[in-house]
């Protein structure tokens, strides 16, 4: 039986309104969007979502919100780490849980922790965990990386650790992991752009930032891949990788905004310190799209 969080995970973004408030209306659209394109699971309060800069009782508005909105139709992840062990221990049991699959959490940021140390921040929080862990591997964001030995290590100790998104970019590494793994352990890429290099080498799917707008798209390729069928997984990955780097070019999620608006779905607003992509950066996102087939010029 394979896991619930195999195939395409998505990082659920978050709409606000040009005062700053959180739409809704939008987000609902937005997740009904992704659910009828077939998504296997969506991932809430991910940096994706603007976790940042959300406070505690929206991110629980935010939750409850997804929660009704999906229905039961397809598995909730929700984001919850911190460099401040202690504290994310703390919202691990503040959160009312219920709706909720698995707990999405990243490597301690900005302190840079030994592998030790990122060993006993993880160790902490699965013992206090009443939902499955997977780590989140993001050294671009993070400014330190876990190692493979780390991840293995993790994985072999703690039953509830059960995969990890990543996005070191490091195919070496990630290779590792794919062959010391446990069984039954999930990697799962953090990058929609190695995502089909990931696949080829075993991996179980992609946690996906381009899946907000083009569910189906980014689908087709994993699904394709992960039945072996790479002819098909290569041709959706040559379609859509123009458009998947274009999305990180002025930062994320503003390039996925973008393409959401264009799509009718919410509009680019996000807060400070972020703002939307350039003009020319949203020009390029938009011919794209139509290169893509996905909207016409």
């Amino acid at each position: 039986m394979s896991s619930p969080f195999t195939g395409l995970g998505v990082a659920l973004i978050t709409p606000f309104r040009a005062n700053g408030a959180i739409d809704h209306a939008a987000l609902a659209k937005v997740i009904e969007h992704q659910i009828v394109g077939g998504i296997d699971y969506l991932v809430v309060m991910g940096t994706t979502g603007e976790s940042a800069t959300i406070t505690f009782e929206e991110k629980k508005q935010l939750l409850a919100q997804v929660i009704e909105v999906v229905h039961n139709r397809v598995p909730i992840v929700l984001g919850i780490g911190g460099n401040n062990t202690a504290e994310v221990a703390e919202q691990l049991q503040a959160f009312d849980l219920d709706g909720v699959d698995a707990i999405l959490s990243v490597s301690p940021y900005y302190n840079k922790p030994t592998q030790e140390g990122i060993y006993q921040h993880y160790k902490a929080l699965a013992q206090v965990s009443l939902r499955p862990i997977i780590l989140y591997n993001v050294p671009g964001r993070t400014m330190s990386n876990i190692a493979a030995e780390t991840t293995l290590r993790l994985a072999r100790d703690f039953k509830n650790i059960i995969g990890i998104k990543e996005a070191s970019g490091n195919l070496d590494q990630v290779g590792l992991i794919l062959k010391h793994r446990p069984k039954g352990f999930l990697v799962i890429s953090g990058d929609d752009a190695l995502t089909l290099p990931i696949l080829a080498m075993g991996g179980d799917g992609v946690i996906s930032v381009v899946g907000n707008g083009l569910p189906m798209e980014f689908g087709n390729l994993v699904h394709a891949a992960l039945k072996g069928d790479f002819a098909t997984a290569r041709q959706e990955h040559l379609k859509l990788i123009e458009l998947i780097t274009l999305l990180f070019v002025d930062g994320n999620p503003g390039g996925i905004k973008e393409v959401l608006k264009s799509l009718g779905l919410c509009d680019v607003h996000m807060r400070l310190p972020l703002v939307p992509v350039g003009e020319g950066t949203a020009k390029k996102i938009y011919h794209a799209l139509a290169d893509a087939e996905v909207v016409k010029l």
